[in-house]
This record gives C-alpha cells, structure tokens and sequence, in this order.
C-alpha cells in the first residue's frame, strides 16, 4: 500500500531567490530557474524545470481530486482510489507499477489531500520515458478489478481503524472540522467513515475514476536532468492521445466568517485521560492577498520555539500545556486557522484558553516592531528557500502553487510578497479574522 501523507506548509510552500525576478510569460524562464508550462490539447497541464545538478528525474503527477469531491454517503473513495491507482493496468501487470521503479533504482510515493492526489517518483535520467509511460497508462487504461477493490477498501478501514485506536482525540478532531467548515464537502474526514467505506462497490470506484482523474483534471510536472525538448516529444507520444474527463465543477463560494463565537464541548474517548480544546478561526479564500500576511502571521503565532503562542503556553518555567499544535489549513477553496491544545487538567486548559487570546490581544494593541517581524519574516524566507533542495520537492511545489493559483503569473514575485508584509499589516489581519467572534472551540472531555 502507497504512503498516504500529507504535504500541508500553510497554503504556500518554497521557492529559491532566484523568483524575486519577474515572473515570465509561459513557456519562458523566470531569471536561473527554468520554467516552461504548457497545455495539452486534453487539458494536461504540462510544468517542465530543467536542473542538471544530478542525473536525477522526477516525476509528480497531481490530480484535482481528493475527499472534498466525494457526495454523501460515498466519503472515502479517494482513499481507496490512491490505492486502487497502483492495481494495474492495461499493460502493467497489479502491483508492478512498484517493481518497475525499484528495478532501475528509483524511489516513489503518493500523497492525498482533501483537495488532491498526487503521485511522485525520481529515476534516474534516462529513465524518464519508463515513468510517463506508467502515468499515461494508469490515466487512460487502469483495471479496476473486484480483488483489487476489495483489497484497497480493506486497507483504508483497516487504517481507519488503527487512526482512531492510536489517537483518542481522533473522533473529536472530526466534530471540530464539522464545526468549522460547516458544509459536507470540506468537513468530513480525509479517509471517509467506516459505514460508507463499506459500503462502497466497485462501480463507484470506477465511476469516480472515470469522472476525476483524466488529463484535463490533472497537471504533469518534470523537474530535474532531462533534455525539454526530448521531453516534450515523450509527453506528446505517451499522453496526446489520451481523451478528456469530465470537466471539473466550479469552486464553491468562500467561507463564511463565523460572526459570533461558537463554544461546545464532545465527551472524548476513555483513553483521553487528559482534557483539550480546538480552536478554530474562519479564513478568506486561499488565493486571496490576504494569505501573504497569513502565513507570515503563522510564523509569529506558532512556528517554532520563539513563536508567540509557543512561548506562552509551552514556556518551561510556567508550562500551562501539555502539547500544542495547529496552523493554516486549506482544503481547496476553504481554508481556515487551526490550534490544537492538550492540558494537564481543566483549570490549565481555560488558562490556556485566555492565554491565547491574550496573545492575539497583544498583538492588536502592541503591534510587533519591524526588528521583531523582520526575524519571523526571516525563519520563513529559510524555509521557503530550503523547500526545493531535491528534484522531488520542486516538483511537489510546482503542481501545488499551479493548483492553487491557476497559473503561474505570479511566479517570480512570491517571496518578495511574503517579505514585503509590515508590522500595520499583521494588525489588520488579526483584526479581522482572529476576533473572539469568529472563532469556534470545542472543548474537549473524558467520558
């Protein structure tokens, strides 16, 4: 079974400094990093970025599609799906999608995400046509056969099962998404619910596959030692052909700011001996501006050991939680700030709860100076710059900045957006959406 993770950096992820330039017209290049991108008359997205540092490939296909596309009652085909992908196809035998990798040395993986599924591997250079080839033949011609189906969907529940055994705050992190996101669609669990999970057949698999995972529903990425042109031709022999999907239904209206502060409490399972609380605040839409000053405001709040949150609750000389946790989460057109608290008893949980606001207070009424910002704004530039160390992480980036954005207009002028944000700014935006009335806590109790 393929490693289900998640590639979750607040919305954006990493580029080298090389993008302060401008960003280029497509099919150019943007200052000492290639970048061509293209479309397919399908409607494959085709993102290619030369770098001949190693005799390294890889590949990252990323398709729109993960459980924010599931209807009700069918919740967990996504997860079944990113198993089902590697079952074979019309001319690769089930299961040997793994051993045609392994045997020429490379390395593989899958991601799911509430809003897609992304499948990456690195070979070595001259075997870049071996990879396109598997792609393009489990986008147009995967099997989907009943022991295939029967095995993915025992993997999922057996999986299923396991996550809420090893987490007793489990049941209540899927109350809160509930809560939070306040539609179907985003607020139910990644991996779908037991019942549906069951109760799933083998046509709503390949219904579902016929419906999200063709070319114009995908994007294609290539990063690494290749020659572009001769890319090219591979691209437009293995994939040209293949026939369109269905089109992609519209993104759904942003969500809604909470408006008045929403407090509730779930009885937890036995085994959480200790009591926690969410606390979740509504965000704008993911591609608005507003998500510059965001991700820069996460670094403030929560990221590392010097972040605001972080000292006041987890300060060793008067450590008022047990553990901490949270940030920016986006599920394709929704997105939303998340913290997560366990404390040693409830009287440390409501001070952890005051404590937080407090921060957020401070942060209105004491606005940080620029010397303060300026080494957040720091932590996050290493960050952002050491996110494309590998052939692999530049293709993970590339599909998930495309998907997010649509395009690549913007390219080059992403750091410099995230760098250009001012202590004026950080006021306004915690003015906005991280007001008492727009958050949602539920409190969290043993039985």
């Amino acid at each position: 079974m393929p490693f289900k993770g998640r590639w979750t950096w607040g919305w954006a992820a990493a580029l080298t400094s090389v993008l302060l330039l401008p960003a280029p017209a497509s099919g150019q290049k943007s200052g000492s990093l290639p970048l061509t991108h293209y479309r397919l008359k399908n409607g494959l997205n085709v993102i290619l970025s030369e770098d001949f540092t190693l005799p390294v490939v890889s590949v990252a296909v990323a398709y729109d599609v993960g459980s924010v596309h599931e209807p009700q009652g069918k919740t967990g085909m996504a997860a079944v799906m990113e198993n089902l992908m590697f079952s074979g196809s019309a001319n690769v035998p089930p299961r040997q999608h793994f051993n045609y990798i392994n045997r020429v040395g490379g390395t593989f993986n899958a991601l799911l995400m509430e809003d897609r599924t992304v499948f990456y591997q690195t070979v070595p250079s001259n075997r870049l046509s071996l990879v396109l080839w598997l792609e393009s033949d489990r986008m147009r011609f995967l099997e989907i056969g009943s022991r295939a189906f029967e095995d993915a969907r025992a993997a999922i529940l057996e999986d299923l099962r396991d996550r809420r055994a090893g987490d007793p705050y489990y049941d209540g992190a899927r109350a809160f998404d509930q809560l939070l996101y306040s539609d179907f669609a985003h607020s139910h669990s990644l991996y779908g619910s037991e019942e549906d999970v069951r109760g799933l057949t083998l046509d709503d698999l390949r219904a579902f596959y016929a419906a999200r995972y063709g070319p114009n529903n995908a994007v294609l990425c290539i990063t690494g030692n290749f020659d572009k042109l001769k890319a090219r031709e591979l691209i437009s022999q293995y994939f040209e052909t293949l026939p369109r999907g269905r089109d992609a239904a519209p993104a759904a209206e942003p969500l809604a700011l909470a408006r008045k502060q929403v407090v509730t409490t779930f009885a937890g399972s036995p085994s959480s001996a200790a009591p926690a609380f969410h606390l979740g605040f509504r965000l704008t839409a993911p591609r608005s501006v507003d998500f510059y000053t965001l991700t820069i405001l996460d670094y403030v709040l929560l990221r590392g050991r010097s972040s605001r949150i972080t000292r006041r609750l987890l300060n060793p000389d008067a450590k008022i939680a047990y553990q901490l946790s949270g940030g920016i989460e986006k599920r394709r057109d929704r997105s939303v700030y998340k913290i997560f608290v366990i404390a040693n008893n409830e009287t440390m949980a409501e001070r952890c709860q005051s404590a937080l606001f407090a921060e957020l207070d401070r942060l209105k009424s004491s606005p940080l100076s620029e010397e303060a910002l300026g080494r957040y704004k720091a932590m996050f530039k290493q960050d952002f710059m050491g996110r494309l160390s590998t052939t692999v992480d530049r293709a993970l980036y590339l599909t998930d900045f495309f998907l997010s954005l649509g395009d690549f207009q913007e390219f080059g002028l992403e750091l410099d957006k995230y760098l250009s944000v001012t202590p004026a700014d950080i006021v306004g935006i915690v003015a906005r959406y991280f007001s008492p009335e727009n958050s949602i806590i539920l409190n969290v109790r043993t039985k």
